[in-house]
């Protein structure tokens, strides 16, 4: 089997029936599989792909398990030599899977690879980024992001003036859509299940990029993403739950440091927004433009309170109102770098996890 597709599903009734369709339409010179993983949706999703796509593997987890954990179950029924990470609302276009799968094979010094990706309307998405370091956080703090055109030193966490439309090696590629070989993808244990809103992709291609690969991006492969017009919008719960993961992953990767001084760019970065949509709220006082000022009014609060060794290490963080979307056990010390494991728990790999029901699969 040279591909294994691996499509998450938590009530996408609206979109995966689209997406199943175009990737059936747009690939059929290669032998292939799709496995679509469904964390218990209640809409109808598992009975639809079961009646419509009789080809489809169904992998049914008991509960809503998070977008890294409700993934891992799919790689593990993964038989193809490649495994595409693909996310329910996007549209396969213009035989896009094959032309990536033919882009990897002619680079075998890569373990990823990612594609172009456009919005519904045909506008480019970002989905490649620099992989995210302390100062990349505080260069797009700052609003000086614009500095990357003339020293990687301002790198942030975009490509700065660029567009998709030339190949170049990668920091990450959005989980939307991820090539990676299944034998990368297996050494590595997956997505770590500790994130379950964010960062579990750009930690998938950090840890491969330290294994000694590369990821790389291939712009004539081009895919329609509809879900990610949704950023900027989600509900301030799921946007805490990705501060918390972003607490996480600098723990995981740069130690008690960078969880230290991330906070200190967090602060940073919500202030800056505060005030600045503070002096636009004088002159526009609408409904969205008060529900921003409350979101940074709860975003810095949370981050002001908390200690992030704490809420790592032991699990406590302050009560803001919003609960977390999956509660974390404690988590042990450990040098910048190695894998985050529960306590007493060995490092995460493709086994089962648990996660809380209440929220989302961890993507929209």
């Amino acid at each position: 089997m040279k591909l294994s597709i691996v499509i998450i599903c938590w009530n996408d009734l609206s979109d995966i029936g689209k997406c199943l369709e175009s990737v059936y339409r747009e690939t059929s010179a290669i032998e292939f599989e799709v496995i679509v993983t469904d964390n218990a949706s209640t809409d109808g999703s598992v009975p639809y792909v079961r009646s419509h796509f009789p080809q489809v593997r169904l992998v049914e987890n008991q509960s809503n398990r998070g977008y890294g954990a409700g993934n891992n179950a799919g790689f593990r029924a993964a038989l193809g030599e490649y495994v595409l990470i693909l996310n329910p609302d996007t549209i396969i276009r213009g035989r896009a899977i094959e032309k990536l799968l033919a882009y990897a094979e002619s680079h075998p010094e890569a373990g990823a690879f990612g594609c172009r990706v456009l919005n519904p309307d045909g506008s480019f998405q970002q989905a490649a980024y620099p992989i995210p370091t302390v100062r990349s956080f505080l260069m797009a703090a700052l609003y000086l992001r614009w500095l990357g055109r003339w020293s990687d030193f301002f790198v942030s966490d975009t490509y700065v003036g660029w567009k998709g439309t030339a190949e170049r090696e990668i920091g990450f590629q959005t989980g939307c859509c991820l090539l990676i070989r299944n034998h990368w993808l297996k050494s590595l244990g997956g997505f770590d299940e500790h994130f379950f809103h964010q960062f579990e992709d750009m930690d998938l291609c950090l840890r491969l990029w330290k294994a000694g690969s590369s990821i790389r991006y291939f712009p004539d492969a081009e895919i329609v993403h509809v879900g990610g017009r949704n950023r900027g919008r989600y509900p301030l719960r799921v946007v805490l739950e990705t501060h918390r993961s972003r607490y996480r992953f600098f723990w995981k990767h740069y130690g008690r440091r960078g969880v230290k001084q991330i906070r200190r760019v967090s602060l940073i970065s919500l202030w800056i927004r505060r005030m600045g949509y503070g002096v636009a709220s004088c002159f526009k006082r609408d409904e969205a433009m008060q529900n921003r000022l409350a979101m940074y009014r709860v975003l810095i609060t949370w981050h002001s309170r908390i200690d992030p060794v704490r809420f790592i290490e032991k699990g406590e963080e302050p009560d803001v109102g919003y609960k977390p979307l999956a509660p974390e056990a404690p988590m042990v010390a450990r040098e910048p770098g190695a894998p985050i494991g529960k306590k007493d728990s060995p490092s995460p790999s493709l086994s089962a996890s648990s996660a809380s029901d209440d929220g989302m699969n961890g993507k929209v």
